[in-house]
């Protein structure tokens, strides 16, 4: 009763759509947001990467029936070029689309393995003060045993960048804690114009993926390149750690799920309901049993038994641990 009590918002909403599993994620968080955000007003946009240079083979969606009911379900097909990444770091593609949505209107982005649950319009995202999901581990850095530490590493960056390290800070957090330092996942972020954000997004991550700073020297930068640069974009451009109410996005409204196994072993009751309820109706059903995986894990079964491996109340601490029991027992399908 709550969410329907706040006044709707209108902002646009994008995913990527790319060939392969991305597609028919696309499909399902569509689907999902039709369904459980009737209020919702925004544009949605499924951007797709146009063939190019920096692709080898075609990454538009590949399969029609998709593609007509993604239009269907009034989403937007739209076209972005690669211009930096492409195959190498398909992850950029959240970084490039930006500058194909419509500049100076609201936008948060999605990651496509993601479900809508609630009604979306009234979550109340500040769009001046940009921010993005904080269900995160600490994946980034791994400090060196002899320095630099946490500090030092992500120092080097904001001064990089000419911007306020101490300002980011959680001082409740322990020093040389990752917490204590702005991180995000990027499985959703918003903002008020996607063109500001994207020109600030693809300048940092360019830099920082083509000269990183010394102190950067024995680190990773892949898969964890969009994740380095979205704090530094969050925090130059006045935003940070959610302003948003505990619950809502990674929540009651939407659930970032990764992989359907993972949804079936980790996630809540209502979670699985949704997925289930969704993909119910003989459209998209039709749909997304062309994808193996998702005809196994949702139509055939498989999830369901995937998910009386585990006590939700008792799982393991880490993921991977998660992970090896699934594939263990034939369910690590993606």
């Amino acid at each position: 009763m709550a969410s329907t009590a706040r006044k709707p918002q209108k902002f646009n909403v994008v995913v990527v759509g790319q060939n392969g599993r991305l597609q028919y994620e696309a499909v399902l968080f569509v689907a999902s947001l039709r369904a459980k955000s009737p209020q919702f007003k925004g544009k949605v946009f499924v951007a797709e990467p146009q063939p190019g240079p920096l692709w080898e083979q075609d990454a538009r969606m590949g399969n029609p029936e998709v593609r007509n009911l993604l239009t269907s379900l009034d989403a937007k097909i739209l076209p972005f070029e690669n211009h930096v990444f492409g195959q190498s770091y398909p992850f950029g593609n959240k970084i490039e689309l930006l500058s194909a949505l419509p500049a100076g209107e609201p936008f948060v982005f999605f990651d496509t393995d993601t479900l809508i649950m609630d009604e979306l319009s009234t979550v109340p995202f500040d769009f001046e003060r940009p921010s993005a999901s904080l269900r995160v581990e600490g994946t980034w850095p791994e400090p060196p045993l002899y320095g630099p530490g946490y500090s030092g590493i992500w120092k080097s960056l904001y001064d990089r960048f000419g911007l306020d390290f101490d300002s980011s800070l959680d001082l409740s957090q322990p020093d040389e804690y990752w917490r204590r330092y702005l991180y995000f996942n990027a499985g959703f972020f918003y903002y008020k114009c996607p063109k500001l954000f994207g020109e600030r997004f693809l300048e940092y991550a360019k830099s920082i993926h083509n000269d990183p700073p010394e102190e950067l020297a024995c680190q990773s930068l892949s898969p964890w390149l969009d994740q380095v640069a979205l704090p530094l974009v969050i925090h130059g451009l006045g935003g940070g750690r959610s302003s948003l109410p505990s619950g809502m996005l990674d929540g009651s409204v939407s659930c970032h799920y990764r992989l359907l196994p993972l949804l079936y072993a980790r996630e809540a009751d209502n979670v699985v309901e949704t997925l289930e309820e969704v993909a119910a109706p003989n459209r998209i059903k039709k749909v997304l049993k062309q994808y193996d995986p998702f005809k196994r894990m949702i139509f055939q079964n498989r999830g369901q038994k995937a998910r009386a491996l585990f006590d939700r109340d008792h799982l393991p601490r880490r993921e991977q641990a998660i992970r090896n029991m699934l594939k263990k027992n034939g369910y690590w399908l993606r």
